[in-house]
């Protein structure tokens, strides 16, 4: 018992002085001016990092590739270096300056063997940025392009199946934010008395997103809109304003015979048919 507590002790002294020495090490480079040792121990650091997937080893990494980035433009070792660099900022999960120094990448190293990574990074970096949908939406529409642009660009590539999927994901994430807003006006209408709003936005949104898994919904809430703006109009606009709004509800049912909302639009629809019989037999007695 009592050699195995010297092992660990000496154990110990011996970790606590390898670190020290390490770190000790670590800052003799940093603050020195010998580029080829800071490059050395970027590279170094990096790979451990890579490893071990350590945070703190990218911070390292990081505070020597910022020394001497600038140093080496020009030289062999460059590629390697803005790769590295690239590299570092997206696993510290700074996706601004990950997807932008990705892109300096792509465009200074076209030939390069790691250039479709790169892109795919610089790419995924913007989806990184995209907010949570009722936030502005800025962002996942730059991620969205850059993307598509990358699909477009490298259609054979083993990252195109991910990348499609993601376009799929930032494009739902505006379809959603798009339904919610026509949904909204809807919304406001029922308050305020004024329905054409949200009328024109669900048709914008029926022609932007045309195979949204909100499609339907955008067709129902059209024709809500319209039914409702048809009966809280003056009388003279009434009888025309339910006409139109059958015709949405034909609209409607053209794509959703059997949709999820075809209960409820068929009871606008009696409520429709009720009021214009009163029209019709209005124009019968005269």
């Amino acid at each position: 018992m009592f050699f195995k507590k010297i092992n660990k002790f000496f154990f110990y002294i011996l970790a606590v002085g390898f670190l020290s020495t390490s770190c000790s090490h670590y800052q003799i480079v940093l603050k020195g001016d010998d580029a080829v040792a800071k490059y050395r121990a970027a590279d170094s650091l990096y790979q451990v990092a890579t490893t071990t997937g350590k945070k703190g080893k990218y911070k390292k990494t990081l505070k020597l590739m910022e020394q001497i980035v600038p140093v080496y433009r020009g030289k062999p070792q460059a590629e390697k270096l803005t790769y590295m660099y690239a590299n570092t900022f997206y696993n510290l999960e700074d996706f601004v300056l990950s997807g932008y120094q990705f892109e300096r990448f792509e465009a200074s190293y076209p030939k390069s063997d790691s250039v479709e990574l790169a892109a795919y990074k610089s790419a995924k970096s913007y989806y990184e940025l995209s907010p949570r949908y009722s936030l502005d939406q800025e962002d996942t529409r730059k991620g969205l392009d850059k993307l598509q642009a990358f699909v477009n660009k490298y259609p054979d590539s083993q990252y195109r199946e991910e990348s499609n999927a993601l376009v799929k994901e930032l494009r739902e994430k505006l379809e959603k934010k798009d339904i919610k807003i026509a949904d909204q006006y809807l919304k406001i209408g029922q308050q305020m008395g004024s329905f054409k709003p949200a009328m024109d936005a669900y048709e914008n949104f029926i022609s932007d997103h045309p195979g949204s898994v909100y499609r339907e919904q955008a067709f129902y809430g059209r024709f809500l809109a319209s039914y409702n703006r048809a009966i809280s109009s003056l009388p003279s606009a009434v009888q025309e304003r339910l006409i139109n709004a059958k015709e949405f509800y034909s609209k409607y049912l053209k794509y959703y015979k059997t949709g999820e909302l075809k209960v409820a639009a068929d009871l606008i629809l009696l409520d429709i048919d009720a009021r214009l019989s009163g029209y019709d037999e209005i124009t019968s007695e005269n």
